[in-house]
């Protein structure tokens, strides 16, 4: 597998360079915690990428983790027509790791982000199947910082990056609309659980009670993404989506990313319970023992401004 490390150099074609951010899009990003980028990949890319899925789920591995940690997501046949979820699907095959590498994602990120450099986290292979009563196709409100809790940065975001025209119809990712910039009601307990191991109900009310909190209204608005377009959001927006009413699957990636300045911390629950990410049990470890989240075998870097 080829890394990249912060030796590399990031250039950007004009036509390249014309679909990041405006300053107005940056503003707009900081207001509601999300942004629908112009189109930044082709055609062709996008349906590189449903292929190389394809084969994924037909048993092609470039590559498998050297070790299965705790939580992994990790859809596999024998779970039957449930909706797929298939972390480090960036490190797992080529094809699919090379396209999210494009340099445009990750320069679009920084700008949002405000970032000099932008680093992959996660990455995560989705399929919803089209059966309009499949329950796991819900995905139940919820914003991404609270299962990072090992993390210390407050900038890192989430890149959604569908195969196709992807619409309410076929449960497209949802958007709670300036959410990332609410107070918590509370800290340090059992948000940092996955929202697959919480009640969904639970967690419906946990989103009325914070806007309650905050004195707003929970404006919900589901996201329509033109083929080779992206959705990013804030990592403490809340979203989820809904039922896939089409005829079709819905494929995606969500893609998770972490500025260069995000590092590990330990973090334990109200309870005194420690919290760990998958990583953890993955990447290097730094000098003084800790994991490296900045690990290019596993979280390469996608972007920097050096």
């Amino acid at each position: 597998m080829t890394v990249q490390d912060s030796r590399t150099t990031f250039t950007l074609t004009d036509e390249e360079r014309a679909l990041l951010p405006t300053d107005e899009d940056v503003a707009f990003y900081a207001e509601h915690g999300w942004y629908l980028s112009q189109k930044l990949f082709t055609d062709e890319e996008v349906e590189q990428l449903e292929a190389a899925s394809e084969r994924f789920y037909a048993g092609h591995r470039d590559r498998t983790l050297p070790v299965r940690p705790p939580k992994l997501a990790y859809w596999e046949p024998e779970h039957g027509p449930v909706q797929r979820h298939n972390d480090y699907i960036h490190y797992e095959d080529d094809t699919i790791g090379r396209i999210l590498r494009k340099p445009l994602l990750g320069a679009v990120a920084a700008r949002l982000a405000q970032a000099e450099q932008i680093r992959v986290f996660q990455s995560t292979l989705i399929y919803k199947p089209p059966v309009a009563q499949e329950q796991s196709n819900i995905v139940p409100w919820h914003f991404d910082r609270h299962y990072w809790a090992t993390s210390t940065s407050e900038r890192m975001l989430t890149a959604f990056i569908p195969f196709h025209d992807c619409g309410e119809e076929m449960g497209t990712i949802t958007m709670v609309d300036g959410s990332h910039r609410w107070k918590e009601i509370a800290t340090n307990d059992a948000t940092s659980l996955h929202f697959a191991e919480r009640d969904r109900s639970e967690l419906d009310r946990m989103l009325e009670e914070n806007a309650a909190y905050n004195g707003v209204e929970v404006k919900k608005i589901p996201v329509f993404i033109p083929k080779g377009h992206v959705n990013f959001h804030h990592c403490r927006t809340y979203h989820g989506s809904g039922a896939n009413v089409s005829d079709r699957p819905r494929r995606a990636i969500s893609f998770h990313l972490q500025d260069g300045d995000n590092r590990y911390r330990e973090f334990r629950r109200s309870d005194g319970a420690p919290v760990s990410y998958n990583h953890d049990v993955l990447v290097r470890r730094t000098a003084e023992g800790i994991p490296d989240y900045s690990d290019p075998e596993f979280l390469p870097l996608l972007w920097s401004d050096h």
